[in-house]
């Protein structure tokens, strides 16, 4: 080997360890920045899953939706947003709900109605139509505020450590689990006139007053999710663990415990009660029917009645006889699992109960149904287990060095997730389709 040649081959490793090098520190510095400013980051990364679910949504209007699901040859994606229970919705905001509660012709049941549907979203609607806005548009324009509002106060209750194990990564792990949040497959149902936004961010907010020993200011947030979604039994279960924690520590203190709290603790549990059966008892008094709520959820094929979990047992032993049965509370026991292990442990003690209580309650009050999908949007640590899986070590306590690679890898399938669950169910076949 000559002189010359080994001084090229030198040259071009020191320029290929050069190069090296400038990637890694633009990685970290990019890196830096992003924690240096994590609200800032958090919010780049909800604009660019509203882009992706935008084009998703495209996407299924140009080439998946059926034109006999629209009424015309040449779907768009104004179309698409306006399909499902958008379309309940702009009843509520058009017309109110129905008195008496409508009965089937055939056999005078009682069948499908807008009291299935909570009041409080549609007429903030109604509210930001006032600026002249179509239901659709006002829809989407308080869907986009309120998901981002939703972002910012997930990563809050990711950053809190009080009552979770010593994470020296916490602020990676949150940043990181706040923005696999914004991309969670179902995400694109955020742009359409649907509760979701809402209902995320009023649970966000109750959970992160909850950490922060604020319970007047949970009393409040917990009357306007009542109008919102039929969550406050979730909440109510993260409530009481946090209070029982709490009553623990403090048995010793010279005041005894929750000094100077026990009258709003009370009047938080107490506003949680009535968040759970206002809007059933309001449907039931303006309707003269006082199980009026319920029967009409019953026409729609939720019958809580027969029992928690019956229906998804029977549907996994439907589907795939005992096997299928096997895999549902397998699926169930990893859930759990990861939630009471390492990788839910860095997270509060009232974000792990409502990891366990939220999806628990919703299988326990749901039939089978596809929508059970979008519902787990509202399970906001799911992002925080799975960013902990794809960065940490066996031991929990560092953050891999590859962890990068393996949140792409993550970030891909949660857009392909995106991609598909938009162009599968939220198009509509008036002949064959399953509800988002």
């Amino acid at each position: 080997m000559t002189a010359g040649t080994r001084t090229r081959q030198e040259t071009g490793t020191r320029t290929s360890v050069l190069r090296r090098l400038l990637t890694s520190a633009g990685r970290h510095e990019l890196a830096g920045h992003a924690l240096a400013h994590p609200v800032r980051t958090v919010l780049v990364v909800y604009v660019v899953s509203r882009v992706v679910s935008l084009v998703a949504l495209w996407m299924a209007a140009e080439w998946f939706q059926n034109p006999a699901g629209v009424g015309h040859h040449d779907p768009t994606v104004s179309d698409l947003l306006g399909l499902w229970d958008s379309v309940w919705y702009r009843r509520i905001v058009e017309d109110g709900y129905p008195v008496p509660l409508p009965r089937d012709a055939d056999n005078g049941l009682i069948t499908y109605s807008a009291w299935a549907f909570y009041p409080l979203f549609p007429y903030l609607v109604k509210g930001v139509m006032v600026t002249g806005l179509s239901f659709d548009a006002a829809g989407m324009l308080l869907n986009l505020v309120l998901g981002a509002v939703a972002a910012v106060l997930i990563h809050a209750l990711f950053r809190t450590g009080y009552h979770a194990d010593r994470q020296p990564q916490r602020e990676r792990l949150a940043l990181v689990a706040a923005c696999l949040w914004c991309l969670y497959p179902t995400t694109g149902v955020m742009l359409k006139p649907y509760t979701e936004a809402l209902a995320v961010a009023l649970v966000a907010t109750a959970l992160l007053m909850l950490v922060r020993r604020h319970y007047v200011l949970v009393a409040l947030v917990a009357v306007p999710l009542g109008f919102t979604r039929g969550v406050a039994p979730a909440l109510g279960v993260a409530v009481v663990i946090h209070l029982v924690a709490r009553w623990r520590e403090e048995r010793g203190d010279p005041v005894g415990p929750l000094a100077g709290q026990r009258v709003s603790a009370v009047v938080m549990l107490g506003a949680l009660g009535l968040s759970a059966v206002a809007w059933p008892a309001v449907a039931g008094i303006a309707t003269g029917v006082p199980t009026a709520f319920f029967d009409v959820q019953a026409a729609w094929g939720q019958r809580p009645a027969l029992g928690p979990y019956v229906l998804w047992l029977e549907w996994a032993w439907d589907a795939h006889g005992l096997f299928g049965v096997l895999v549902l509370v397998g699926l169930v026991a990893t859930y759990v699992a990861l939630v009471l292990g390492r990788h839910g442990r860095w997270l509060s003690l009232e974000m792990r109960a409502w990891a366990l209580a939220y999806p628990l309650y919703m299988f326990a009050v749901t039939r089978p149904i596809t929508s059970m999908w979008r519902f787990l949007l509202l399970d906001v640590p799911l992002a925080a287990l799975v960013a902990s899986v794809a960065m940490r070590t066996a031991n929990g306590q560092r953050v891999v060095p590859h962890w990068r690679r393996r949140v792409g890898v993550v970030v891909l399938l949660l857009v392909a997730g995106i991609g598909w669950w938009t162009v599968t169910l939220l198009t509509y076949t008036p002949w064959g389709s399953f509800p988002p």
